[in-house]
């Protein structure tokens, strides 16, 4: 993994493909913690929005469900300016995910069988023509939409392949199975954003930090984020560079991550075209505008990102 150097000819880089679930989060009501409210989610479909909103052209693949959540979710990402011609509408019902936020952060527990949510086309063909392609959330580890991702990471090897391995816990799915999926699609990946809990769990026996090295050491370009404790940037031969989360006053917590991954999507491909074999100056930069959008989602309700906060 040592190739860095933006897209290639016949891809459109101002383009991201977006991969993965659209689903619905049930989340506290403000005025009553035992009322759950539904609001369109999932880590991929976050991202989408997040770009749609930062000047972005992201196209969404995912599976939308024939109900009514299906209806709200797909109102949601067309309205934000996600393309989704290459989604799909299958005759089935949108997954669920019960949040419960806590001092710790969220924890989630996931009703995904027999849903559209992971009923994903295959669009792997179309992963040569994106000037980057994103995959993450549970869609990486549920099938039968984890097939699907890990074949259109394959083909994406080639460009800009970015990786969000988001580890869930919940009784539906395969902990050795999962965390399997997620190392693979890290080894493919040019851009890996992790938090410093998912690297504990994918590779338990070294510190999130020397994770980071190593997989930057192989050509990636690495983020590591540590919530409240802010972010750093790993980059090959080079030193590691951090940034301090902005300081807020939170409302919410749910999808941060997701809008810093936008941020950086974003910022990547419109100041270096997809280049991501970063300077310390850019690496900061980029750090700054992902904090910054990360902390829109934090200083608001819900889980779209505004402008960038303090950019």
């Amino acid at each position: 993994m040592t190739d860095t150097s933006p897209p290639g000819p016949g891809r459109d880089p101002g383009s991201v493909l977006v991969l993965g679930e659209a689903l619905v989060d049930l989340v506290p009501a403000d005025e009553d913690i035992a009322v759950r409210v539904a609001q369109p989610g999932g880590a991929p479909a976050n991202v989408a929005v997040g770009l749609a909103r930062l000047g972005g052209r992201p196209s969404f693949v995912g599976g939308l469900g024939d109900d009514a959540f299906g209806s709200r979710i797909e109102a949601w990402l067309t309205g934000a300016g996600v393309d989704l011609s290459l989604s799909a509408r299958p005759p089935l019902p949108t997954a669920l995910a019960v949040a419960d936020p806590g001092d710790h952060g969220n924890t989630y527990r996931f009703h995904l069988g027999d849903t559209a949510t992971f009923a994903l086309p295959d669009r792997t063909a179309e992963a040569t023509r994106f000037g980057a392609v994103y995959v993450g959330g549970l869609a990486a580890v549920v099938e039968p939409a984890a097939e699907v991702v890990a074949a259109t990471a394959r083909a994406a090897h080639g460009g800009v392949l970015a990786v969000d391995p988001n580890v869930r816990e919940d009784r539906t799915l395969d902990p050795v199975r999962s965390l399997e999926r997620l190392r693979e699609l890290c080894a493919l990946a040019r851009v890996v954003k992790a938090s410093d809990e998912d690297l504990v769990r994918l590779w338990p026996d070294a510190e999130p930090g020397a994770s980071c090295r190593r997989l930057a050491g192989q050509g990636r370009l690495v983020v590591l984020t540590r919530g409240a404790r802010g972010a750093t940037a790993y980059v090959q031969d080079a030193p590691a560079v951090s940034v301090p989360a902005l300081a807020v006053r939170v409302v919410n917590t749910i999808g941060a991550g997701d809008a810093f991954m936008a941020g950086m999507l974003a910022w990547l491909g419109s100041e270096t075209g997809w280049r991501t074999e970063l300077s310390g100056t850019e690496a900061r930069a980029m750090l700054e505008y992902a904090a910054s959008t990360a902390a829109s989602v934090c200083a608001r309700a819900g889980t779209e990102p505004a402008a960038p906060l303090g950019v």
